[in-house]
């Protein structure tokens, strides 16, 4: 090979493995000639989680909404107050949950039938803004509005479930009848609750409940609110608490309410003590006719502090049950 050529070809070779070092040098970096380097000028958003989840059951178009979020301390005085602080937390560890706090979640749920929209529940209101109390501002985001609801369900009368019926003294939802079980309201209502225990809880009834008590049916077990939405008594949690069974087109979804405070907690053992339930004993009667039946009949079921989106199923496992959240079962 003649020299001349060999050495504009050795030129050529260097010349062009510098350009190729270069080049990946520059993917490298994300520096390239004339490029200005990026500045990574734009602010965090901080956590973005779904508030709203829409899905059918049938004819009806069911939606559970997040009225929030707040965190709590040492879950062992909550749940499990019947058992060692170690049971409890060793519990949690198993199941990849902190022992010393949790989040509790507060979930309403709206079932539009075509002909009616029936809400249960109304989150707690003020009491709690920021972290809770949006109700009304996620039914916006669903597509509804707190004068858009017909029927409004209260499944018992504890602050997180009625905190969101009035605001201002006025009602939030104007256009709606009510219903709750007539236990429950006969136990709250009473002049004798405003002393005592359950003072706080009862004048909140008070405030909130008795001054639609015009506007209100009561109802038992067995009872129809609408066509395809049955109350089932649950009673323990608090005197008359019910849940409901939810049928339409062949499909079925229980509203479980406070049956179940949290997903492994209560859920896994279902015969440990609950501080919230009023009577601790008829709690764990309630949780275990509640959940096996769920699980027997492998229905999906609205929790009302399960992890948002709170609609899950329930495997039996151990002496209690393991929380499936839904995947798209729903969907088909």
């Amino acid at each position: 090979m003649p020299t001349e050529a060999f050495s504009t070809d050795r030129r050529s070779l260097i010349l062009g493995a510098g350009a190729a070092g270069a080049a990946a040098v520059a993917a490298a970096t994300g520096v390239f000639a004339g490029a200005r380097p990026a500045l990574a000028a734009a602010p965090k958003q901080g956590p973005m989680k779904p508030t709203v989840y829409r899905f059918t059951l049938g004819d009806f178009e069911v939606v559970t909404v997040q009225d929030g979020t707040v965190p709590m301390e040492n879950p062992a005085g909550t749940f499990g107050v019947n058992q060692t602080p170690e049971a409890v937390s060793e519990l949690a560890a198993a199941n990849f949950l902190p022992a010393d706090k949790l989040i509790n979640g507060y979930t309403p749920t709206l079932v539009n039938t075509g002909s009616e929209v029936v809400l249960f529940d109304t989150g707690t209101g003020a009491a709690r803004l920021p972290a809770a109390g949006n109700l009304a501002e996620r039914l916006a985001a669903a597509g509804y509005s707190p004068e858009s609801v017909d029927v409004v369900v209260l499944t018992h009368m504890h602050g997180d479930h009625i905190g969101g019926l009035m605001a201002d003294g006025k009602p939030v939802f104007p256009n709606a009848r009510y219903v709750t079980g007539a236990t429950e309201y006969d136990f709250w209502s009473a002049p004798d609750r405003l002393t005592g225990p359950t003072e706080g809880g009862a004048k909140l009834v008070q405030a909130n409940v008795v001054p639609l008590a015009e506007k209100t049916t009561f109802v038992k077990g067995g009872d129809s609110v609408v066509s395809g939405i049955t109350a089932v008594e649950a009673f323990g949690h608090s005197p008359g608490h019910m849940i409901y069974n939810l049928e339409s087109g062949g499909r079925r979804l229980v509203l479980t309410a406070d049956t179940a405070n949290h997903f492994v907690l209560s859920m896994q053992r279902p015969d440990w003590h609950v501080r919230f339930d009023m009577d601790k004993e008829k709690g764990v009667a309630a949780r275990k006719a509640v959940l096996g039946m769920i699980a027997a009949d492998q229905v999906p079921f609205v929790g009302y502090h399960m992890p948002f989106p709170s609609v899950g199923y329930l495997e039996p496992m151990g002496e209690g049950y393991r929380f499936v959240p839904v995947a798209y079962q729903l969907d088909l």
